[in-house]
């Protein structure tokens, strides 16, 4: 009697790339159920190991790196799939493992016999002959085994343990939430007269995605290629109050869905847990903890820097909304403004004072000239190719893969998912699919996964994305570049890995620079029809507008910065309305704009209650202090000068987690990083 084999699970294969073809959702958890497994053998025999000989790099730290690594690469496609072709089953699997991989990670975290096999490699007489690099990943890994509580009593370590895998488990259900709540509400219009003053490109996508349910008309979603446009340009105050509403209550316990995707119970459950965290490891807050691997040394240092930003941005951003209230009276006939009415007022004002718009510049940009031009600015900058593999398979037909050349070898790869889609989280974001590293069989390249949600296609035409979404993708891609072009070979400190929080958006802010100069645009834009660049009157009415409402745009960044720190810094276990509460102190502060009472912004906040960025999201100002001072040396030697780019990319880049980042900002621009930089680009006096 003969038994058919069973098919290879293809996460637990070797592969170069992720075999996205042939990975079911039922192959997740027994693929990383094994791993774990094999796992846990391998580390205890590399402990015992390091208990009878002299821990080496070669015989203690790579074959360590080797373990972990496999289970990043078979788990970085599943969590990719999750956030980008998310179906009942994968999520499913993908939550099976969610607990499975936390408790992994404490063990790990807290296993003394690992702790001081490293501890060991760090005193003993292999520690001379380690290179910086490796001298830094020892240092990283001990410190991380500290705050992972591995000196803790069993008692608490076991309450750390569970922590963090409800954490995990809070923060999946959190992003859950606000994926089920965005695709939850949609609005059926058959008549484009209620649609009156969205343009015809935003007509179009309605339309499409109408179609695309096999409804006549127009449907708009909460997805951003719809939202935005209807906020922006309908004329009809009624539709914009209802879109508004729709989208600022989701996952909440208000507005059309209330109560069925709350996400405020999660809120208060992360929170309480954070702060107990953060107690068990010896920290008086979260915000301490957060801060413990990050530039800032500390909340009150932030804080005094973001109350510094508000002083010199908040009486500028009172006089733009002054001026907006001004010419929606005069000119829109609304007497006073509501929080919907924002969008669409400003637009009209950019309009009328810059005479430009985001529609008026769509023509411009069209999808493959926009990739093209983002490939030039890379090649000018750096000296590198880019080389489509069509050969690869990837896990949606939008999706390309791109190999990134040099002298014709390559050196890193990514794929490109530039759409919005039913099943993917909004946002745009890199992520790592394999990271740079030396292995046995010689050096692993390192891929990325590059995410956006930008207005698909419609018909035969390219996409034609707006100035802002240009924006988002060369920000993105800066991001992946800092994956990309490292020249470390030790996993920990490749790419972004190692880098300081607060420090890992200055290589993404730098690359928007190049959407905004007159030698980037000449490479980026060419109108779809005629393939002429932007014009000088436009490319002149774009710099123009660059600063509109630049200080109202800084004091909502400080909003939210304030308000994520402050949560972490002054609150043990928050109930929602606490919450509430704090968010609409930090608004009294610094905001401009009204809100609405029903605004519900905290519950979907996926960036610090599902993302990495809890406490820290002040990050995002912190690094474009130093990415603006950063931008202001190409402005000193030229946009594509060659020995500029070149000190950028080895200082910068390649270095990933090499250094501590201030060395490295030291050591590209000479000195320490000014504010001075980033309030000139933004249009704000600094004084």
């Amino acid at each position: 009697m003969s038994t058919a084999r069973q098919p290879a699970n293809p996460l637990l294969e070797t592969h170069t790339l992720p075999p996205f073809s042939e990975i079911r959702a039922e192959h997740v958890e027994p693929a990383i159920t094994t791993l774990l497994d094999e796992n846990r053998d391998a580390i205890e025999a590399l402990a015992q190991q390091a208990q009878t000989s002299e821990p080496s790099w070669e015989s203690f730290a790579a074959p360590l790196e080797a373990i972990d690594d496999r289970l990043v690469q078979a788990w970085a496609p599943v969590s990719h799939l999750n956030g980008t072709m998310n179906t009942p089953e994968l999520r499913e699997a993908y939550q099976a493992c969610i607990a499975k991989l936390s408790a992994f990670s404490t063990w790990v975290g807290q296993h003394e016999g690992l702790f001081n096999a490293w501890q060991a490699l760090k005193d003993g007489s292999a520690w001379a002959t380690l290179s910086a690099e490796q001298r830094r990943t020892v240092d990283n890994t001990l410190r991380d085994f500290r705050l992972a509580g591995v000196a803790l009593p069993e008692a608490q370590k076991a309450r750390y343990g569970e922590v963090q895998a409800r954490l995990s488990e809070l923060s999946n259900q959190y992003s859950n939430q606000l994926l089920d709540a965005t695709q939850a509400w949609h609005k059926d219009i058959a008549n484009a007269d209620e649609l009156a003053g969205v343009p015809p490109s935003a007509l179009d996508t309605l339309q499409a995605t109408a179609a695309a349910k096999g409804v006549d008309g127009y449907r708009i979603t909460l997805d951003f290629p719809c939202f935005f446009p209807v906020m922006s340009y309908a004329d009809s105050r009624e539709l914009r109050e209802e879109v508004y509403t729709a989208f600022v209550t989701r996952a909440s316990d208000q507005g059309p869905n209330a109560g069925e995707f709350d996400n405020a119970p999660m809120m208060e459950e992360i929170l309480a847990l954070r702060h107990e965290l953060a107690t068990l490891l010896g920290f008086t807050t979260y915000a301490d903890l957060s801060l413990a691997t990050k530039m800032a040394d500390s909340p009150t240092q932030v804080l005094a820097f973001l109350d510094d930003l508000a002083r010199r941005a908040v009486p500028q951003a009172q006089l733009e909304f002054a001026e907006l209230e001004e010419f929606a009276q005069q000119k829109l006939g609304i007497k006073t403004l509501s929080p919907w009415d924002i969008g669409y007022a400003s637009e009209k004002l950019r309009e009328a004072r810059h005479d430009i718009s985001e529609e008026q510049l769509r023509p411009y940009f069209p999808a493959p000239q926009v990739i093209s031009g983002l490939f030039q600015v890379v090649e000018r900058l750096y000296g590198l190719s880019f080389a489509e593999a069509t050969q690869v398979p990837c896990y949606h037909a939008d999706v390309r893969y791109f190999q990134i050349l040099e002298n014709g070898a390559p050196i890193a790869g990514f794929y490109l998912d530039l759409y919005a889609r039913e099943g993917k989280r909004g946002g745009a974001w890199m992520a790592d699919c394999r990271v740079r590293r030396q292995t046995e069989n010689g050096l692993q390249l390192p891929v990325a996964f590059l995410t956006c949600n930008f207005t698909p296609p419609v018909g035969d035409r390219p996409a034609l994305l707006t100035h802002d979404e240009v924006t988002t993708l060369f920000h993105e891609f800066g991001h992946g570049l800092h994956h990309m072009l490292t020249k470390q070979s030790i996993a920990d400190i490749s790419g972004i890995n190692g880098v300081a929080w607060d420090a890992v958006e200055l290589p993404s802010q730098f690359m928007e620079n190049f959407c905004w100069e007159r030698e980037g645009l000449d490479l980026i834009a060419r109108h779809v029809d005629t393939g002429e660049p932007l014009p000088d009157a436009l490319f002149e009415r774009l710099q123009g507008a660059k600063n509109f409402q630049s200080a109202m745009g800084m004091v909502r960044q400080l909003e939210f910065s304030l308000f994520d720190l402050r949560l972490h810094a002054e609150h043990d276990a928050p109930s929602a309305d606490d919450i509430q509460a704090l968010l609409d102190d930090v608004r009294m502060r610094v905001a401009v704009v009204p809100q609405a009472a029903f605004n519900r912004f905290q519950n979907g906040f996926g960036h610090i209650f599902a993302g990495g960025y809890a406490a820290g999201y002040y990050s995002y100002k912190w690094a474009e202090v130093l990415s603006a001072d950063a931008w202001s040396a190409f402005e000193e030697a030229g946009t594509f000068d060659a020995d500029t780019g070149r000190r950028f990319r080895t200082e910068i880049l390649e270095q990933g987690g090499a250094l501590d980042a201030g060395e490295l900002f030291k050591a590209f621009r000479g000195r320490a990083p000014s504010v001075k930089p980033l309030l000139r680009h933004s249009g704000i006096d600094a004084a």
